[in-house]
């Protein structure tokens, strides 16, 4: 029996030009949405949830380079011999009297992968450094003057607002760390925000894949109805296909059921296949261009297809000489100008390399180099590999 239907949607059909082409009689047909591809939004809160709180590849690298780079002992040196006991060392090891320094400076270098920007604020008790306090960078505003040029920051908290001076008559200022941004002057730029079309990219085809699951027998194509007496289907026929297609081949308990079809009803399949969109290889390139947004060998976070590096040894060598080391001096660097004016002009923040375990194949090759060198004195060869003389 034919079934005959009216689309809710459908028009009183009008006589068309002879050129133009009619369309199918009943036909149901589903067209394709905008064209244009839609990104997240820039910024620290959108980079910090689509990419640290959503996607595993920018949250574990982002973990291992701030982990890696805390893990990084200070040293500590005034008029060119390394100190044991200094207050910078007390402060550095101890900035929050809440927490160690460890979980101070990930948080700094998390910062700095994620906006590209980085605020201390030194915390005053009686005259004196006493600690140190980091302000999140989305709080963050800076307050031109008429040159242009930074004359304050401001800091915006639960209706709060707070101004602080670039230059402050007494004591040090906020430290203000950021990476090299071509075209902001005074704000730094997230390595993460180079990664933001694969970010997307990647999230994209996580959330495509869960969708797949979860309504995977619901395949994307139309219904075509070509009756061969011609008519439409009736309104009770049109809900009860509705309800046949939602009820029995919608969810992933029904994936894979055949469709039953009946009365001049034809599956016209669209859209192309994970197969066809080379779906698999497209999310691990995603992947693998976030790892080099942020500095890490794709090898070190599981990531198939990437045969850059010999091995794993080699790999975290790279991960540790190129990403962490350049991020850990950039902050020594900071540092030391910022508290030279309080600790006096001899102080020197240094870092001790040797205690990351990537680079121990280095240091082992490096002190058997030097043991071997028998016109060095004990002393020449205290210097070569990093030791100085230490003042209690």
């Amino acid at each position: 029996m034919a079934m005959r239907f009216r689309l809710p949607f459908a028009r009183a059909r009008s006589p068309e030009p002879p050129a133009a082409k009619a369309w199918l009689p009943g036909a149901i047909a589903a067209l394709s949405g905008e064209g244009d591809a839609r990104w997240s939004g820039r910024g620290y809160q959108a980079l910090a949830r689509e990419g640290f709180m959503r996607n595993p590849v920018a949250h574990r690298a982002t973990r291992m380079i701030a982990e890696a780079a805390a893990s990084v002992p200070w040293l500590v040196f005034d008029g060119g011999r390394e100190q044991e006991r200094h207050p910078v060392i007390d402060l550095l090891n101890r900035p929050d009297p809440n927490g160690a320094g460890d979980g101070f400076f990930e948080t700094l270098y998390g910062h700095l992968v994620l906006a590209g920007n980085a605020w201390v604020n030194p915390v005053d008790a009686g005259g004196r450094l006493a600690g140190l306090q980091l302000l999140r960078p989305d709080r963050m505003r800076v307050i031109e003057g008429p040159d242009g040029w930074p004359v304050a920051y401001e800091h915006q908290a639960g209706g709060r607002r707070q101004r602080f001076a670039v230059t402050p008559e007494e004591g040090p200022g906020l430290l203000h760390l950021k990476l090299f941004h071509p075209l902001d002057d005074h704000l730094g730029f997230a390595p993460l925000e180079a990664a933001l079309m694969a970010l997307d990219l990647h999230n994209a085809a996580m959330g495509w894949n869960k969708a797949l699951l979860d309504n995977s027998a619901r395949p994307s194509g139309a219904l075509v109805y070509q009756p061969k007496d011609g008519g439409n289907l009736t309104p009770e026929q049109y809900q009860r296909l509705k309800a046949e297609l939602e009820d029995g081949y919608q969810g992933a308990r029904r994936a894979g059921r055949p469709l039953l079809l009946e009365g001049g009803l034809d599956w016209k399949a669209m859209g192309l296949t994970p197969r066809d969109m080379d779906f698999i290889e497209a999310r691990n390139g995603a992947a693998r261009d976030i790892a080099l947004a942020l500095g890490v060998p794709p090898m070190l976070l599981g990531i198939p297809g990437d045969l850059t590096y010999a091995n794993y040894q080699e790999a975290n060598r790279a991960f540790c000489r190129l990403t962490v080391l350049p991020l850990v001096a950039r902050t020594a660097q900071a540092l030391t100008a910022w508290l030279r004016p309080v600790y006096g002009a001899g102080l020197k923040i240094d870092f001790d390399a040797d205690r990351l375990p990537g680079l121990a194949a280095e240091r082992d090759a490096l002190w058997a180099r030097v043991g071997a060198a028998d016109f060095l004195s004990d002393e020449e060869k205290r210097e070569a590999v990093g030791y100085q003389g230490v003042t209690e």
